[in-house]
């Protein structure tokens, strides 16, 4: 993506169901868990690089001894940081006596981040500044392990001040305001009631307190305590959690927003926010990673048993994040890759009539570095479509053939090359903002000698457009600096038009360049009431209860078509230095979910949103905007 943007974070939990001892008699390793927890985070550093956090919790441990371990970081390389303060730690408990690894009482009595059970998290900051803080897992402690309780999630709620508050209401005195402590305090709140009342219970039936701290851990009904907790939520969310005696849970929402596998054999379960991750960290193949269905909650207990349920109810609206599949998630996964060709493969037909099918006169690239996949897809589409023209121009031929006429024909090929290339992040350090846009500008560079002067169109794919800044201020211009006579931009995504508020960093209307185009229009054609009307429309939706809330931002482009909007995105990108004509070419929906149909979410694209709160977002924005407030709408 030429536009970067941060978007929703990742989790790791990783149970080991087998005694500590076992992994090290057959593995030979005796910190089996730690190892992998670090192949599971570094695999989804993609996920995460504002913080990164793990937390610990051994299993049995006497009265007396720490039970738990949690490490977090958020300097700029935090993953690399939180394992390395970890494996030193630990070197400096073993000193030279290495022999004591091979002592798996004393390892587990000694040793952080020894036990059975963990969970790991990479932050991208949708909320919140980057203090440490803010980094997961979060943890509310007890001298009561039945209390103690260490949360880490990959989401974002719409409704986080209602839950607050509730908290507020109830007597509470929150420390801070923020999604994670918010969902962490009311989780609390019920786990504490549920613990009070079990032990209320056991009272009256005559049991001492040590009886019943003892039970306590098998009464308890986790995904209860997390349904009477999550019902409330609007958003997207994959939740992981454990509860100091060993208890642990992950929860996904209902519609799939956010994306959850997991693998359970009698050895390990483990839980990730990509597939692959799992397969490549424990070697099992694509089909004995599982996703964890929409509204379901995962919950491993301390004794190892796992169980899968639903949890929260569902309409059958199944509504995965599209941008996962797009742009966000790794694409070694196989059905990740197979739809990125797929959606590169699709743009074809557009492409060749935007060059006139002149495939002889153009030259096909990439802008680095994920868009690679869908260019690869319209790379074997470009050469399909060849293939079928050369064929047809040889049996236009007739029936007697020269063989220079064939030659000829068979002589040429689609012209696939390296154009784009992005250099090492250059650093805006100078003030002047002329200065600053020319360095801004050297960002990538080009490969020169490929594209014929005033002759060749030059074709880019990108897999997303979202504000356009890179396009207008760096890659437009160095693409000129090649004299093509054409430059048509390619998007394997559809037009970004709404605010993304479930996990991604899309928040603000006027950033989009889809939606300052639109505004152009309206304005360009004495269409502003359109303006007006959505502005008062949107703000009397915002004062109104979330249960009947409405998308009016849709009125804003209902008047253009998407070719429109398209070109005056061209328009705008085309700044009167850029000699080339210029044209833009955005995924249609449609083929969006015909390259990917089990990933339905696209409201930041149609602005029909999964949520009611999704709704109340999109109106805040505008609100927002036409108000002149630079601030976020969640």
């Amino acid at each position: 993506m030429s536009d970067a943007i941060k978007h929703e974070c990742g989790i790791a939990l990783l149970r080991l169901r087998k005694p500590i001892g076992y992994y090290k008699q057959k593995y030979g390793d005796s910190l089996y868990g730690l190892g992998k927890m670090y192949l599971l985070m570094e695999k989804q550093h993609n996920r995460g690089q504002d913080g990164a956090g793990m937390a610990c919790i051994k299993s049995g441990m006497p009265p007396g001894t720490t039970y738990t371990d949690i490490v977090r970081s958020n300097s700029a390389t935090p993953i690399k940081d939180i394992f390395q303060r970890t494996y030193s730690q630990i070197e400096s408990l073993v000193g030279r006596d290495e022999e004591r690894y091979a002592d798996m009482d004393w390892v587990k009595q000694n040793l952080p981040f020894s036990g059975e059970l963990f969970l790991g998290h990479l932050r991208y900051g949708t909320f919140g500044k980057n203090d440490i803080r803010n980094i997961h897992p979060f943890v509310r402690q007890s001298n009561w392990k039945t209390r103690n309780l260490i949360i880490a999630g990959n989401f974002n709620l719409t409704n986080i001040d209602e839950l607050f508050d509730d908290l507020v209401a109830s007597g509470q005195h929150p420390v801070m305001l923020g999604d994670t402590i918010t969902v962490l305090e009311k989780l609390a709140k019920f786990l504490d009631h549920e613990n009070q009342r079990l032990y209320d219970r056991y009272k009256a039936e005559g049991l001492g307190k040590v009886e019943i701290s003892a039970i306590m851990p098998k009464a308890l009904d986790l995904k209860r305590i997390v349904k009477k907790v999550a019902d409330d939520w609007d958003g997207g969310f994959v939740f992981g959690g454990m509860v100091g005696y060993g208890d642990a849970f992950v929860l996904r929402d209902a519609k799939g927003i956010r994306p959850a596998y997991y693998y359970l054999d009698d050895e390990v379960l483990v839980v990730a926010s990509e597939r692959p991750v799992i397969q490549t960290a424990f070697n099992v193949p694509f089909g004995e990673v599982r996703e964890l269905p929409a509204g379901n909650i995962l919950v491993s207990r301390y004794s190892g048993e796992v169980e899968i349920t639903p949890c929260l109810e569902t309409d059958g609206d199944y509504r995965p994040c599209s941008f996962e599949h797009i742009y966000f998630s790794r694409g070694t996964d196989a059905e990740i890759y197979r739809e990125r060709k797929r959606l590169g493969a699709l743009l074809v037909p557009d492409i060749l009539r935007a060059i006139g099918h002149d495939i002889e006169n153009t030259v096909f690239t990439s802008i680095p570095n994920t868009a690679q996949v869908a260019y690869t897809g319209m790379r074997d589409a470009i050469h399909a479509y060849d293939e079928r023209r050369k064929v047809r121009a040889i049996v236009a031929l007739g029936p007697d053939p020269k063989e220079e006429d064939i030659e000829r024909i068979l002589g040429t090929s689609p012209r696939m090359e390296q154009i784009v290339v992005k250099d090492a992040k250059m650093r805006t350090f100078i003030t002047g903002d002329d200065q600053r846009d020319d360095l801004v500008s050297h960002i990538y560079d080009v490969t020169y000698g490929q594209v014929r002067e005033y002759r060749d169109n030059l074709v880019a794919v990108d897999d997303s457009i979202v504000r356009g800044t890179t396009l207008r201020q760096s890659i437009l211009r160095i693409l000129d600096r090649l004299c093509p006579k054409k430059i048509v931009i390619v998007s394997s995504a559809p037009q970004i038009r709404y605010p993304d508020c479930y996990g991604i960093d899309m928040a603000k209307l006027g950033d989009f360049i889809a939606f300052q185009a639109t505004v152009a229009l309206l304005k360009e054609r004495g269409m502003e009431e359109i303006l007006d009307e959505t502005y008062r429309n949107c703000k009397r939706q915002i004062e109104r209860p979330r249960i009947e809330a409405v998308n009016h931002v849709k009125a804003v482009y209902a008047p253009f078509t998407d070719k429109e909007i398209s070109d005056q995105i061209a328009r705008m990108l085309k700044t009167p230095a850029i000699k080339a004509e210029v044209e833009v070419i955005y995924q249609t929906v449609a083929n969006l979910h015909e390259a990917c149909p089990g990933s339905r979410g696209d409201w930041y694209f149609t602005g029909d949103y999964p949520t009611l709160g999704g709704n109340m977002v999109a109106c805040r924005a505008f609100v927002n905007y036409m108000e002149n407030k630079n601030t976020r709408a969640y």
